[in-house]
């Protein structure tokens, strides 16, 4: 939304006579995509759940963060429809309105926090997941990183209790630092709103552009996000250099298969990031550097096109493309998982039941095999795991 929380604040009082312009990508584009993402991503999102909650027994470490991911997913469609209005009618809502007051102070926290929570906990799943990697190992010497990663990501009976700590702390940290923001807004920059005649549009400078205490909060947050995302690269790199490690020792017949699927999987992880979700923080630094010195210049004339508008706009295109993610995990999910592409289906009613029945009977077979296999070679087992449960990232 082009109400981006930490830029939702007062501008400088030096184009308050200027206005944001709107083009078509902004009043007709945008709405469009933020409808589609609502359509697709709020049953997508309720499958998702559905399948974890009620269809996986045994709920593992991986399990729980994608449950709570799928949560902060959902929340985030739910605003898609808000989003859409908010660019339509923007222009022609006032600062003092309903409407307007509960974008700025309700639906923007909500689109900031779940972003925020989604980077975190694809940082838990990347190194539980690589935790779960390196300690049943055929490589040549034991992973370094055995003496780097904490013991509670290592010790297998503490995995589901970690993953529910780890997910109530993000939850609460983020929610509290963002809502804390949303006061501090509220109390004290808002005031420069209450002081004028109320009749400024919503999609406006003051709401888009934002003050120094919005800027400040603006680079804070663009920090943690590059602290995170390195931590999720970084740990997937390792992952990649520890799976050709284990590739040289492998004596198993199909392992290379297994290598290739998870190295795919990687891949495919990492794209996703660095298109949706790298941009817009990116941005979001270069932006506040541009409100910074565009302070400094000459006002524009009255009733003219604020100078920003055009910044504005790639801001609102990039947080669009950053929030894209909340709707693309499930078509991930059944794209590059057969188990929940089986759920997905049944529920859908895609599939007989008789098709069902063989299926659960296959998927008991094949688990059968799985367990004598691991039983025979652990390490092998646990690269299928791991591969098994990356494609939920």
């Amino acid at each position: 939304m082009g109400i981006s929380f930490s830029e939702s604040s007062m501008a400088n009082d030096s184009h308050a006579e200027s206005h944001l312009c709107q083009t078509s990508t902004t009043s007709v584009v945008l709405p469009i995509i933020y409808t589609i993402m609502s359509i697709t991503g709020l049953p997508g999102n309720a499958i998702s759940l559905w399948v974890f909650i009620r269809k996986i027994a045994i709920k593992t470490s991986t399990h729980i963060y994608l449950i709570n991911l799928g949560i902060s997913n959902l929340l985030l469609c739910l605003t898609m429809p808000f989003q859409a209005t908010y660019y339509s009618l923007g222009t022609k809502w006032r600062q003092h309105d309903t409407m307007c007051q509960m974008a700025i102070n309700g639906l923007t926290p909500v689109i900031h926090i779940n972003i925020c929570i989604g980077v975190m906990i694809l940082s838990w799943v990347a190194l539980s997941r690589f935790a779960s990697l390196i300690q049943h190992s055929h490589a040549d010497r034991p992973s370094r990183w055995l003496k780097v990663l904490p013991g509670a990501f290592l010790c297998r009976k503490r995995h589901a209790k970690l993953a529910y700590a780890l997910c109530m702390v993000t939850w609460a940290i983020v929610t509290i630092a963002v809502t804390s923001f949303v006061v501090l807004y509220s109390i004290r920059e808002a005031r420069s709103v209450d002081d004028g005649d109320g009749n400024e549009a919503c999609y406006s400078v003051a709401v888009e552009v934002g003050g120094e205490g919005s800027h400040v909060f603006a680079l804070v947050a663009v920090s943690m996000f590059f602290v995170f995302f390195l931590l999720v690269i970084s740990a997937y790199m390792a992952v990649i250099r520890h799976i050709w490690r284990s590739r040289r020792s492998a004596v198993i017949s199909d392992s290379q298969r297994v290598y290739a699927r998870v190295f795919r999987n990687i891949v495919v992880i990492m794209v996703v990031l660095v298109v949706l979700l790298l941009p817009h923080h990116i941005y979001k630094a270069i932006f506040v550097h541009i409100v910074n010195e565009l302070s400094w210049s000459a006002s524009p004339p009255k009733d003219a096109c604020h100078p920003l508008s055009m910044y504005v706009e790639v801001k609102s295109i990039l947080l669009c493309l950053a929030t894209l993610r909340c709707s693309t995990d499930p078509i991930m999910y059944f794209l590059l998982d057969k188990t929940f592409r089986n759920h997905a289906l049944s529920l859908l009613r895609l599939r007989t039941s008789a098709n069902d029945s063989q299926s659960s009977k296959s998927n008991m077979g094949q688990l059968s095999q799985a367990t004598s296999a691991y039983t025979k070679d652990q390490h092998e087992m646990d690269i299928h795991q791991f591969s098994n449960h990356l494609v939920h990232l």
